[in-house]
């Protein structure tokens, strides 16, 4: 049997892919970051790209590092200060010993956490407050409201441009300002939303039968904590102005970050180490390992080929190029993580420069595929790490179980509510 010829194309397509699948699989139990890292790197080493383009592949990213830099000091700060336990605290001690209504009220934090910090710091600094809050109310199954996190994140990703890095990577410099963007997304994001909790409610209605404690203490928010949300507010202020005037986010969110931390800090008299020391730096060269990939795989023609048949299908009926767009992107978010597809969408999409239906499509499958499998976002990778910590174990199994459910339905309404939006200012 003949074997295959090892092209340099068909070299970076290898390397591209074990990195990826490292990315999701963590041999080894490895940092993401590690696999990521060393996929560019080999490339490099190899000759398959040259050192000035994997560079060039990492200044693609900029824009990016810099918002995820000021999104996670933000949701370091807020944790540190106690501002997400007592979120979860107070949720719990709103609930009065109901599950389903303390169902409801995560559900309901987890949609402001991710709007306004992002997917990620609702897997990552949510997550264990909320599990520690379930403790308390000594929830006989807490899975369920663990879950919440996981889906919330990905379902509500799409609210703000702000809300997912993946936002930034599928528009680039093309991030549409406020005043566009939730004509385009506000009804998908209501549509996605309401199907997520209403699926997610039903299928695990057996879990939330049981009572909770009812009289749980009213949680005190400490100094620290309150100036954590006073920085918050500001900087969902600024960011939201931002947008509104069309500027890139990456820059004011990272200054936002550090004059949040900075002006709590000095609110609470601390040296800076205990913020640095846990913000999870890893992500960004995770991201940019994937950006270098991403450039090397456009090298080849991947990219070019990903867009010709958009650029010819765009050609067509545009709602049936959307619909199939908005499909084909969730599923491949679930088969090599939503972050890489993400940027190779996102690439394909400025080569080919679809009808803006199709790319709202595209943005859409980016968000909501990933809560069909735990490999899908980055934010769910997170979230299982978190839980990981908890010393808390969710199967592949029992997340694909309800989101074979709650993904379908709540991409199809989406994408439902996008063809139903407004045409392109």
């Amino acid at each position: 049997m003949p074997s295959l010829p090892l092209t340099p194309e068909s070299l970076v397509w290898t390397v591209a892919a074990a990195s990826t699948l490292g990315v999701i699989l963590r041999p080894f139990a490895w940092p993401e970051a590690v696999w990521a890292v060393a996929g560019a790197v080999l490339l490099v080493l190899s000759g398959l790209m040259s050192p000035h383009d994997a560079l060039a592949g990492v200044a693609a990213g900029t824009d990016v590092y810099l918002f995820l830099f000021g999104m996670m000091l933000l949701a370091e700060v807020a944790r540190l200060e106690g501002l997400f336990d007592w979120l979860a605290a107070a949720a719990t001690a709103a609930a009065r010993g109901s599950a389903p209504r303390l169902f409801a009220l995560i559900f309901g934090v987890g949609i402001v956490v991710t709007a306004f910090l992002s997917n990620d710091a609702t897997a990552v600094v949510l997550t264990p407050a909320v599990a520690a809050a379930v403790r308390a109310a000594k929830a006989p199954r807490p899975l369920p409201y663990l879950l919440v996190c996981a889906f919330v994140a990905n379902a509500a990703s799409f609210v703000l441009p702000i809300s997912n890095p993946a936002n930034l990577v599928v528009y680039g410099s093309g991030l549409p300002p406020l005043h566009d963007w939730l004509p385009r997304y506000l009804l998908p994001s209501v549509l996605a939303l309401g199907a997520t909790y209403a699926l997610l409610r039903w299928l695990l209605r057996a879990d939330l039968r049981a009572p909770l404690a009812a009289q749980l203490p009213r949680p005190r928010l400490r100094a620290g904590g309150k100036a954590a949300a006073i920085g918050l507010a500001a900087t969902a202020a600024g960011l939201v102005w931002a947008s509104s005037a069309g500027t890139p986010l990456g820059l004011p969110t990272a200054v936002a970050g550090t004059l949040t931390a900075a002006f709590v800090l000095a609110w609470t008299r601390t040296g800076p180490w205990r913020v640095v020391r846990d913000v999870s730096w890893g992500v960004l060269p995770l991201v940019a390992g994937l950006f270098v990939l991403v450039q090397a795989l456009d090298q080849t023609g991947l990219i070019e080929a990903v867009a010709a048949p958009l650029r010819e299908l765009s050609g067509g009926p545009v709602v049936a190029t959307a619909w199939a767009a908005g499909g084909v992107v969730a599923v491949l978010s679930n088969l090599a993580n939503n972050l890489p597809t993400g940027l190779v969408a996102g690439a394909a999409v400025h080569a080919a420069h679809p009808p803006d239906l199709v790319t709202r499509a595209v943005l859409i499958g980016i968000n909501i595929g990933p809560n069909l499998s735990v490999t899908g976002s980055l934010a769910t990778i997170l979230w299982l790490a978190a839980l990981r910590r908890e010393g808390i174990r969710v199967s592949a199994g029992t997340f694909l179980k309800l989101g074979i459910v709650v993904m379908p339905v709540s991409l199809v309404l989406a994408l439902a509510g996008v063809l139903a939006g407004p045409a392109p200012p």
